[in-house]
């Protein structure tokens, strides 16, 4: 089954590229989302402000991250990051280049609207489009089927170390 690539929802909201006068707006989502699943062990306003230069320095277009935003009206209503991971060069027929997504994040009353697929589908191209090998990801167990229906899978050989 092919991702869907139109969203099934008000032609009001429209997913874009996002840009570093974004970061503040996108500080906030991000804010949102992680405290609401965790007690936030920082201020809003400490995060916010953290956050958004963290953000604005990154999003340009040569850098190694890539954001994409869900508007509805001017209000940015979610959001999906992917950063591009150089891998060594390779003499054999294999991409060298990895893609993490992180912080696929769509407001509540904007779920089930189809743009968290529309938002994961145009990252993905944009992964295509720059020959990533593999894309990996932590999903929540909430957003499992979202990327299983993209052709994600879980792996036996990929492991991972926590501190």
């Amino acid at each position: 089954m092919k991702p869907p690539s139109s969203l099934d929802r008000d032609p009001q909201v429209s997913v874009r590229l996002a840009l570093s006068s974004d970061a503040a707006a996108l500080a906030r989502l991000r804010y949102e989302f992680r405290a609401g699943i965790a007690e936030a062990a920082e201020s809003e306003a400490a995060f916010v402000e953290r956050c958004t230069a963290w953000m604005g320095e990154r999003l340009h277009p040569r850098g190694t991250w890539r954001c994409w935003v869900a508007e509805s009206g001017k209000a940015i209503v979610g959001s999906i990051w992917l950063q591009l991971i150089e891998k060594l060069p390779n003499p054999v027929g294999e991409l060298e280049r990895h893609g993490y997504i992180s912080n696929l994040y769509v407001q509540p009353l904007q779920r089930g609207s189809g743009l968290g697929s529309a938002l994961l589908a145009e990252c993905l191209r944009e992964a295509d489009a720059l020959g990533v090998d593999a894309v990996i990801l932590w999903p929540t167990p909430q957003s499992r089927s979202l990327y299983a229906r993209h052709g994600f899978a879980v792996r036996d050989d990929l492991m991972e170390r926590r501190g």
